[in-house]
């Protein structure tokens, strides 16, 4: 599975898409700082992500949400988003 996410910041809320094959991984090096992209923003939360079968589904909607959803309404994807989903897919 592929995973398209949105990253909040916690240092000042800002919103990081991107997609992974590996959640777990992927967040724990953005939050080391070994992200060039986002290591000045560090630490981040996962606030939601989709599943797809391939990377290549998965690269649409990243860019999708990149340059067609605007920041607000990254956030209502965020606050409408299960939230237990993201414990379950992390193992919390």
């Amino acid at each position: 599975m592929f995973i398209v996410y949105i990253l909040k910041s916690l240092v000042d809320g800002s919103l990081y898409t991107g997609q992974t094959k590996d959640i777990k991984d992927r967040l724990s090096r953005h939050n080391r700082g070994l992200i060039k992209t986002t290591k000045g923003r560090a630490p981040y939360e996962l606030g939601y992500f989709e599943e797809f079968v391939t990377r290549r589904q998965a690269m649409w909607r990243e860019w999708e949400l990149k340059k067609r959803y605007n920041t607000d309404r990254k956030k209502r994807l965020i606050a409408d988003f299960d939230h237990k989903k993201i414990e379950r897919i992390l193992g919390l």
